[in-house]
């Protein structure tokens, strides 16, 4: 048997990891700037997280949602706490996808409409409706295609006033990333979601804050969409919820009331993913990661603005992107395969920045010479080339 070739895979086998390093099969040292998509938050086997899942092994891994599981009310109470909404109420499930289409799927019954407002760029997930509003025509397949998904264009108020004023009483949420993670790191803009939120207000629509990627500390606040200074309906949670260990979940605000058998999850909330994201959530808190990701972000920010190379440097905490000139195409690779240093990229010309929460300034500043140093090498082949 063969696996489905469905990734574009570079030529490397990680056998180990530790903090934002990694090593390959053949114990060469990689620097990780990616984190695996924003999922590594408090660095990789970090000792706590570690022993959290093994004591929790050592007792039960898991029993279905048909029983009592306490550590699910541990990990709901910790993360009211942490991320300030503790009034809301927690679904867990698996993965961002999963997180995405049941706040699309619990809106809908909330309100009982169906058209959801979805922005350019977007990225939600490979399921069913959340791929429906994902700004990808590539990856919807024709049985996710649906008339119910409407597109505007990203922090345009005009649009979104208009959309109201046109479809209000039928539209069912507004879904938006605080920041566009595949899109580009794109960054809402605070007046765009507060806007979102007055406009849902006045129809009775849900605002759906997409934090897969964008949260869990990462701009600096618990939920990028925090910024701005308003509170969702529902947020969705996954990637740096566990650490690398599959787990999500959805807050869902107190005016939204739960049926039985209204969502339902298998594997959701069982009892070693409950471990895991409370192992998280544990050393975001003592080793005050959220503090950490807004100052080192503020620094990685700033000293990549003063690189004349780069091009529309942006992020908030340690979610960072900067546009690559044409001349520069190779970057990414290099670093990578010269350097040693694991990025991220979003077409065509992007590259991505998620390190751990937990990344040492020194890390960064070691990333930072590497990249000049990278720059420069490509230039002086350049040269070389037209000489």
């Amino acid at each position: 048997m063969t696996l489905f070739d469905v990734y574009p895979l570079n030529n490397i086998s990680i056998k180990k990891a530790k903090g934002s390093y990694v090593w390959d099969e053949n114990g060469v040292q990689y620097l990780d700037m990616y984190g695996g998509h924003a999922v590594i938050s408090i660095g990789h086997t970090h000792s706590h997280w570690v022993k959290r899942i093994e004591d929790q092994l050592e007792k039960i891994a898991f029993y279905s949602n048909s029983i009592i599981i306490p550590i699910q009310q541990e990990l709901a109470a910790k993360l009211g706490k942490l991320s300030g909404k503790e009034s809301y109420q927690l679904f867990l499930c698996n993965s961002g996808a999963e997180a995405n289409e049941n706040a699309l799927k619990l809106a809908s019954f909330y309100n009982g409409r169906k058209k959801i407002i979805a922005f350019h760029k977007a990225f939600h997930g490979r399921t069913s409706l959340a791929v429906a509003a994902t700004d990808n025509k590539a990856i919807v397949a024709p049985v996710n295609e649906t008339e119910n998904v409407i597109f505007l264009p990203f922090n345009e108020e005009a649009a979104l006033k208009e959309c109201f004023a046109k479809y209000g009483h039928e539209i069912s949420s507004v879904i938006i990333e605080g920041i566009q993670g595949v899109g580009g790191i794109n960054i809402a803009n605070d007046s765009f979601l507060q806007l979102i939120r007055q406009q849902c207000d006045t129809y009775g629509a849900v605002y759906i804050a997409d934090s897969v990627q964008c949260g869990y500390g990462r701009s600096g606040q618990f939920f990028s969409h925090d910024h701005a200074g308003v509170n969702a309906d529902i947020y969705t949670m996954a990637k740096g919820m566990g650490n690398g260990f599959p787990v999500a979940g959805i807050l869902i605000a107190p005016q939204i009331q739960a049926k039985h058998g209204m969502l339902g999850t298998t594997f959701g909330g069982n009892q070693l993913a409950c471990a895991a994201a409370l192992a998280v959530l544990e050393v975001m808190e003592e080793e005050q990661l959220m503090k950490a990701a807004e100052e080192n972000g503020k620094y990685l920010i700033s000293r990549l603005q003063s690189i004349e190379s780069l091009q529309n440097v942006r992020g908030r905490g340690l979610m960072i992107g900067f546009d690559v000139p044409e001349e520069l195409k190779g970057l990414k690779k290099k670093l990578l395969f010269d350097f040693k240093i694991f990025t991220g990229e979003a077409k065509p010309n992007v590259i991505r920045l998620l390190p751990s929460l937990a990344v040492s300034r020194k890390q960064i500043d070691d990333f930072l010479s590497s990249l000049e140093e990278a720059i420069s090498e490509i230039k002086a082949e350049i040269s070389m080339v037209k000489a």
